[in-house]
């Protein structure tokens, strides 16, 4: 058995799905930042300001930022009133029309992302970490497709990019979230403006680059995440997982609770490991290379 997205036909291309500009509270204008995104070998990105009243609820339009080979995808941070600990929420949503309307009046964030589902968007639970999502908030959009496990905005300015935890609370609660990582780029560091960017990606299965494949396939959990690392394909045969991925020097399973099993080694390109401990169950895998940067598969139900 092959796993998504190995097990797809087409190429991988490397996106950001979440990053902001002058159109909200970002430093960079929108042409800049997809300039700097495509520079540095990225097919496609998101443009997800902040959709909020202060900055007059922009979906940015970044179709006219297409060129041969790099692609966008209109999308927003949806904000509403408010997680249980005061917050706002958060609510990344890629792949949002062009004329999605402004939050209704006393409109809920579960309510907001639910809208925003039905309008075709790829709705994702973002930084959780960072301001205190917790399992009990994740439980009101159970139909949320994805988690960041990892925001590189969040590590170098609060060292909290994570989002791993709440993954595997949501995976054992039934709910069934895909993973990626994103930078939520605002480009605002004085010294070095590229510090909160290209951090973070995903690398997404799809046989075409126009906008509407690439958004079929990340709502088809076809990709995966990643810091660094490639994953080149994953397969289960006769309860092992068959792996090959760029040299890395560390393969992780994990399941339910504190199911793991983990191999160490230098500069390793395939490995095969036991997985009859998670039948049953979901598990998925991490990779880690020398410098300690990741790449996550999307977590998959192993039936029993």
């Amino acid at each position: 058995m092959i796993l998504s997205p190995f097990d797809k036909p087409g190429q991988f291309w490397r996106g950001n799905l979440h990053c902001h500009s002058t159109r909200s509270d970002g430093d960079l204008p929108p042409e800049e930042v997809a300039r700097r995104y495509r520079a540095q070998g990225y097919h496609f990105y998101c443009q997800s300001d902040h959709f909020m009243a202060e900055f007059d609820y922009p979906i940015t339009d970044t179709t006219a930022l297409r060129t041969p080979g790099f692609t966008t995808l209109l999308g927003a941070e949806l904000h509403a009133p408010a997680l249980a600990n005061g917050e706002i929420w958060h609510i990344l949503a890629v792949g949002l029309p062009a004329d999605f309307a402004p939050n209704d009046e006393g409109e809920t964030g579960p309510e907001l992302a639910r809208r925003a589902s039905q309008a075709g968007a790829f709705v994702a639970l973002a930084h959780p970490q960072w301001y205190g999502l917790t399992l009990e908030d994740a439980r009101q959009i159970d139909f949320a497709d994805a988690i960041e496990v990892f925001n590189t905005t969040c590590a170098v300015q609060a060292d909290r990019p994570d989002g791993t935890y709440l993954l595997d609370q949501m995976l054992l609660d039934g709910m069934t979230p895909y993973a990626i990582a994103t930078d939520d780029a605002h480009f605002r560091d004085a010294v070095n403006s590229n510090a909160d960017a290209f951090g973070g990606w995903v690398m997404v299965k799809a046989e075409t680059l126009e906008p509407s494949s690439l958004l079929a396939a990340l709502k088809s959990g076809d990709f995966y995440a990643s810091q660094g690392p490639e994953l080149r394909h994953i397969e289960i045969q006769n309860d092992m997982l068959h792996i090959t991925c760029s040299a890395v020097e560390r393969i992780t399973i994990l399941g339910p609770r504190a199911k793991s099993e983990t191999l160490p080694g230098k500069a390793m390109t395939s490995a095969h490991l036991p997985v009859e401990a998670f039948r049953g169950d979901w598990l998925r895998v991490v990779v880690t290379d020398a410098a300690g940067k990741r790449a996550w598969s999307n977590p998959f139900r192993f039936g029993a």
